[in-house]
């Protein structure tokens, strides 16, 4: 659910908290205030639905969201029940100063792959996938975009990928903290562990080693 609450004026940005996007998409940002509108999120709200079509293509402005995706048929699995990890597995993160799309399904409408929710009261400049395509198309130039987008998309998920199946849950979580400084302060630890693919005991007893040998 959309809404229009102002959020604290004196709110710290995620982006000093997290740092900035790795790639420089200002002419995005631009477009997005240009030609779309501002919306602001409650915590909770979706800006896509798992499964249903892929609308909107956004640039945050204040406070994050997490994609979570519910498993296959959104069922609670059985390995996942006997393992103890929850239902709900958290794949990604938008910060402030970054972009929030299902990408590339919002430019076609076809189902989002993933829920993504507001983790805090957030604010975007948003524009639907249609106004997007129609701006890769305005020239050459333009339609490049499109390319930097689906590459900087691929480089994050392969770079995620990979540290799944290269390091130790560890060495995912001090990775994770290298690109993101100060995101343990800001994010439950649920949604840490999620992330990492680990139970939340096991990221607790993770960072208690890491302070025990901090100490030493």
């Amino acid at each position: 659910m959309e809404n229009s609450l102002p959020l604290p004026a004196n709110s710290v940005t995620m982006e000093q908290k997290f740092g900035k996007n790795s790639i420089d998409i200002e002419a995005l940002r631009e477009f997005c205030e240009r030609e779309g509108k501002e919306v602001t999120y409650r915590k909770g709200d979706q800006l896509e639905r798992e499964g249903d079509p892929a609308r909107w293509f956004g640039f945050v402005t204040e406070g994050c969201f997490k994609y979570v995706t519910y498993g296959i048929g959104g069922r609670l699995r059985v390995d996942d029940h006997r393992s103890g990890i929850d239902r709900e597995h958290i794949t990604w993160f938008s910060f402030e100063g970054e972009i929030v799309a299902d990408y590339p399904n919002c430019l076609d409408g076809h189902s989002s792959q993933t829920t993504i929710e507001a983790m805090v009261p957030t604010r975007i400049l948003r524009v639907s996938g249609e106004q997007l395509m129609d701006f890769f198309r305005q020239d050459a130039e333009k339609m490049e975009f499109r390319s930097i987008i689906a590459e900087h998309v691929l480089r994050q998920r392969n770079q995620c990928y990979l540290d799944l199946h290269r390091a130790t849950a560890r060495e995912r979580y001090e990775l994770l903290l290298q690109r993101c400084p100060g995101i343990v302060e800001h994010l439950a630890l649920q949604d840490l562990a999620s992330f990492l693919c680990i139970t939340p005991n096991y990221l607790s007893t993770i960072r208690k080693s890491i302070t025990f040998e901090s100490k030493k």
